[in-house]
Parts: C-alpha cells; sequence; structure tokens
C-alpha cells in the first residue's frame, strides 16, 4: 500500500483533481463488437441514457469509444469512428456534469471529438498508431492517456510475450512520452496506463497490478483498467470454461481494489455503481493508513 501523489490535469470546464481521492472513469462503448458490451450502447439514445446513468452512479468521467479494440478485433475507418462517435457527443451536450473521455488511435478523430465536447483523449496505442495524436491534445491543451499495448488488438493475445513485462511497459510508456513531449503535451498533461490485458499474459497482468507502484515512481499520474477482463475469465473458469464477461465482477472489484492500493489515480470500469463502492472503501483505508504515517 503506497500514498499517491497528488496531480492537477487541466480540462477546459476546469481542474481535474488526482489522488485525493480515487476517480471511476465509466466506460461507454458505441460499437456492435466490444468484448463485453458489443451493441448495447449503439443506439444514441441508449448510449445518452447509460452516460447519465453511470454519472449517476458515481462516475467522475466517461470514456467513449467507437472502435473496438478487443483481443482480434480489426480496426476501422476514421470516417467510420465518427460516424458512431459524433452524435452521441451531441447528444450528451448540457446532460453531463463530469468530463468526457475519448477512447481513440486516431488524430482526425480525437480533433472532432474535442471540438464537440471531450476533454480528455485516452489513446490505447499510447501514440504508435498515429502520433499526430499527441499535436492535436497539445493544441486543445487536453490531457492526454497513453496506455502500454504490445503488438495490436489484432495481434496481441497470440504473443510472443515480454520476458519482463514490466520492463516492457516502462521502456514503451517512456517513448510514448518522449514522443508526445516532442508536440508539446505538458508534462502534468499525461496520465499513464500499464495497459492491463492488452498484449500481457494472464500471470503477467497481475504481475503487472502487485508491481504498480514501479510505474508510479515515472511520477505520472496512473490509470488501470481491469474490468470484466479475460484473465479474470481464466482464473474464475470452472471445468476448463471461462467465466462469462457478466460473471465478472467480484473479480474485477478484487482487482480494482489492488489497483488502488498499489497507487492508481483513476480505474476504468463498466459496473460503475458496483466499483464506486469499491473505490469509496479502499480511499478510507489509503487515507487512514497515511494519516497514522
Amino acid at each position: 500500500m503506497i500514498r499517491r501523489k497528488t496531480f492537477e490535469l487541466k480540462l477546459r470546464s476546469g481542474v481535474l483533481k488526482l489522488g485525493e481521492r480515487t476517480l471511476v472513469m465509466g466506460v461507454l462503448n458505441v460499437t456492435p463488437d466490444s468484448f463485453s458490451d458489443g451493441g448495447k450502447f449503439l443506439d444514441v439514445k441508449r448510449a445518452v441514457v447509460r452516460a447519465v446513468a453511470m454519472q449517476r452512479d458515481g462516475a467522475d468521467i466517461i470514456d467513449i469509444g467507437a472502435e473496438s479494440t478487443r483481443p482480434g478485433s480489426v480496426g476501422i475507418s476514421a470516417a467510420q469512428e465518427m460516424r458512431r462517435l459524433l452524435p452521441v457527443l451531441e447528444a450528451l451536450r448540457g446532460k453531463l456534469k463530469i468530463p468526457i473521455s475519448v477512447d481513440t488511435q486516431k488524430a482526425a478523430v480525437a480533433e472532432l471529438a474535442l471540438r464537440a465536447g471531450a476533454e480528455i483523449v485516452n489513446d490505447i496505442s499510447s501514440l504508435r498508431s498515429d502520433p499526430q495524436l499527441a499535436r492535436v491534445a497539445a493544441e486543445h491543451g487536453a490531457p492526454l492517456i497513453l496506455m502500454h499495448m504490445r503488438g495490436t488488438p489484432r495481434t496481441m493475445q497470440k504473443g510472443p510475450f515480454a520476458r519482463n513485462v514490466m520492463r516492457d511497459v516502462v521502456s514503451g510508456l517512456l517513448k510514448s512520452i518522449a514522443i508526445a513531449r516532442q508536440f508539446c503535451v505538458k508534462r502534468t498533461q499525461i496520465v499513464i496506463d500499464p495497459g492491463i490485458g492488452f498484449g500481457k499474459s494472464y500471470a503477467q497482468n497481475y504481475e503487472l497490478l502487485a508491481k504498480l507502484p514501479e510505474l508510479a515512481r515515472l511520477g505520472y499520474p496512473v490509470m488501470v483498467g481491469t474490468s470484466r477482463k479475460g484473465f479474470l475469465g481464466a482464473t474464475l473458469a470452472k471445468n476448463g470454461k471461462p467465466a462469462s464477461v457478466d460473471q465478472r465482477v467480484w473479480a474485477t472489484a478484487a482487482t480494482v481494489a489492488a489497483s488502488i492500493l498499489n497507487g492508481a489515480h483513476i480505474v476504468r470500469v463498466h459496473d460503475v455503481a458496483e466499483m464506486k463502492q469499491v473505490a469509496l472503501a479502499m480511499d478510507v483505508l489509503l487515507y487512514t493508513n497515511a494519516s497514522r504515517r
């Protein structure tokens, strides 16, 4: 259990404080094929209802993605991604009091999303797909989340996996941070994510959670997303059959708790109400521990 550093991300709408408490990022996939909720919120009205419900359940940020990045998925064009994303952003105008993050690997999509109301960019490729995305974030003054991924969504779980997963994650993120800085993204506007489930073996995902304090030493706020992922399904398997996505809530809760205790500032989740309870309890534990020092 470590004491988190505090940070401030500057948004158009104000300042987002990190570290005083854990922030919960609610996942909203407006896709037909995401691993957990593909097709459920492709309809604009359903997507809006879902976003408002997550805010009511305690989300601090809504992360909207219009391109599936599940293992084995194939990318889509920027035009198709924008056709799914922009109507939702437009429909959400004035309906949320919390910031919107756009989950995209494409500079063109990020540009339009930031103009349409998004305030944060979340890039699972960590600028490897499109380095110009950093330029867009810098020009808009938007915080940029850089996530480590080994390979691409299509190939990432086929291996080979890194021999030293923490060294691979740190090395990759440092390269991405350097690119972001070259495009004038401020150091104080960068968040890092180890990319749980993205090009790691099931065992490596647990190793990364245990070693999160090493990642925190880089001096950036840390986001972690374990929600409903395949390594949890494998852990809960019965008779060789992985647990289904909707049977992974409690395992998700365990990994969210571990993430917070090991230094995560933001947890990215599907089940907002449940994980908000986890975050609140863990924050009390962290605060109690810190006050005794």
